[in-house]
């Protein structure tokens, strides 16, 4: 009876990173929801004046989010959550999404700032500096058209991108995203520790220590061989330099962090 009702104390928390918001559900053993909040970017952090959570640029096809937003955004959410007494010591796992294609780029050194954040100041203060792009690239860029067609080509054709990775060349995809950094801004490039996804970002602020990237999102950036499981050193050799040692590990979708 006392480990029933020791279960029935614990809590369960999820977070998703979306475009427009950041959203967080508690629930119990039996699903019932006890806590449920939001942070919405335009509305809640309007210093960073987006629109829909982004910034359109004025070719219509460059589209961006402040990485410190996301920040600051978590920073808040959490603030709420302490500020309405939720019980945090009952929370026995978490777990969470963010938006598949979103990538951010973490700054040289910005680990260890990471792995010794402070609890009594926000993580916004301590991270604000550890982003070597300020504004990271999201699902809904379209400004790679050239780096496609520029990957396709080296590995063969379209078919065998598809082959490899499970989709031909797509202009949100993250692997054409690092491509054009690379080319565009290579200072940005050659300073940036770890390149995440807006997943394993999310991971990361919570265990203090980059997160690997998950299988099932690593297929939305044409890096992943989907056969082996592994980032795909031919398509890796045309997105950039040391992209592997970047990248850092992929890990199964279910795999504790």
């Amino acid at each position: 009876m006392a480990q029933e009702n020791g279960h029935q104390d614990r809590l369960f928390l999820g977070f998703d990173f979306s475009t427009q918001q950041i959203k967080v559900i508690a629930v119990t053993d039996d699903f019932e929801v006890v806590y449920d909040g939001h942070v919405q970017f335009d509305v809640d952090l309007p210093e960073f004046k987006t629109n829909g959570g982004v910034h359109i640029h004025s070719d219509h096809v460059t589209i961006n989010t402040p990485t410190r937003m996301w920040v600051k955004a978590f920073d808040l959410l959490l603030s709420r959550m302490k500020a309405s007494g939720f019980p945090f010591h009952k929370v026995v796992a978490l777990s969470g999404a963010g938006q598949q294609h979103g990538s951010v780029y973490w700054k040289k050194d910005a680990k260890d700032q990471l792995a010794n954040l402070s609890p009594e100041r926000d993580m916004f203060d301590q991270l604000k500096d550890c982003f070597s792009v300020e504004d990271s690239p999201v699902w809904m860029d379209a400004s790679t058209a050239d780096q496609c067609l520029k990957l396709e080509k080296a590995v063969g054709g379209p078919q065998v991108l598809a082959s490899i990775t499970g989709s031909r060349s797509y202009v949100r995809f993250t692997g054409n995203q690092i491509m054009k950094i690379c080319e565009k801004n290579r200072e940005a490039y050659d300073n940036t520790e770890r390149i995440s996804l807006v997943s394993s970002f999310a991971a990361s602020l919570f265990i203090g220590d980059y997160a690997p990237i998950d299988h099932s999102d690593a297929t939305g950036m044409n890096l992943l061989d989907i056969w082996t499981r592994e980032w795909s050193q031919r398509c890796l050799e045309v997105c950039g330099p040391n992209l592997a040692e970047k990248l850092g590990p992929s890990v199964h979708s279910a795999e504790p962090v």
